[in-house]
C-alpha cells in the first residue's frame, strides 16, 4: 500500500466512524506498522491545514479523529441550524483543571482543593463529554473517580495530557489551590467555544 492509498484509507475510516479510532486498530486493519499510520496521519493532517480544507485530522493520545475546521464553525452552525456552544465558566475551568492535573480524582477531592461544592459542575462537565467516570475508589462508599476524555483534548487543541502547561512549583501542599488557579488563564486560552462531543465532521 503506497502512501496515497494509506492516507486515503485512514481518511475514509475516520470519516465513516465519526469518532476517534485507535492507531493500533487502523494499523491492524490495514496490515501496516503503527508508526507508518502515525506518519501518514501527520502528513494528511498537514495537507488538510495547508489546503485550507473544511476538515481537520486530530491525534488524541493514541487515537485519530476527523472534525470540522474551527474557522468554518460559524457557517457550519448556520447550515445545520445549531447554536454556538457556550464557553466554559471560571468554575468549570477550575474543576476541569483539577481533574486534568490530578486524575483520576473523586468529587470530594475536587471540592477539597476548591473549597466549594462542585456537584453541579462535575455533572455539567460529564454531560458535555469533557470528563467521564473511570471506576471507583477503594474506600468507604466507593466514590466515583473521574478523568478527562478525548473530547477534552480536542477542545483544548492538544494531542496528549503531556502537552498541558506545567503547574507552578510551590513548596507547601496547602497551596495546591493557588497552583490550580494559576493555570486557569492558560487553559482559557485553548478552550474557546466548547462543542459537543461525538459530532465528528460537524464539530469544531
Amino acid at each position: 500500500m503506497d502512501i496515497n492509498d494509506l492516507e486515503g484509507a485512514i481518511e475514509g475510516i475516520l470519516f465513516a466512524s465519526g469518532e476517534a479510532v485507535s492507531i493500533k486498530r487502523i494499523a491492524a486493519v490495514l496490515a501496516v506498522d503503527e508508526e507508518l499510520v502515525t506518519d501518514a496521519a501527520r502528513h494528511l493532517a498537514d495537507m488538510l491545514v495547508y489546503k485550507r480544507r473544511g476538515i481537520r485530522l486530530l491525534r488524541l493520545e493514541d487515537s485519530l479523529q476527523l472534525c470540522s475546521a474551527p474557522e468554518y464553525g460559524d457557517v457550519i452552525r448556520q447550515a445545520l441550524e445549531t447554536r454556538k456552544p457556550p464557553k466554559l465558566t471560571q468554575t468549570a475551568l477550575e474543576v476541569l483543571a483539577v481533574v486534568a492535573y490530578f486524575q483520576p480524582v473523586t468529587r470530594a477531592y475536587i471540592e477539597e482543593l476548591r473549597g466549594a461544592d462542585s456537584s453541579y459542575t462535575v455533572g455539567i462537565l460529564t454531560e458535555r463529554g469533557l470528563i467521564e467516570p473511570c471506576g471507583t475508589l477503594d474506600a468507604p462508599g466507593r466514590p466515583t473517580l473521574f478523568r478527562t476524555t478525548n473530547n477534552f483534548l480536542r477542545v483544548f487543541g492538544i494531542s496528549s495530557l503531556n502537552e498541558l502547561p506545567e503547574l507552578p512549583q510551590k513548596g507547601e501542599a496547602d497551596e495546591e489551590q493557588l497552583r490550580i488557579q494559576e493555570t486557569i488563564s492558560s487553559l482559557e486560552g485553548g478552550a474557546g467555544d466548547v462543542s459537543e462531543p461525538g459530532q465528528g465532521l460537524d464539530g469544531e
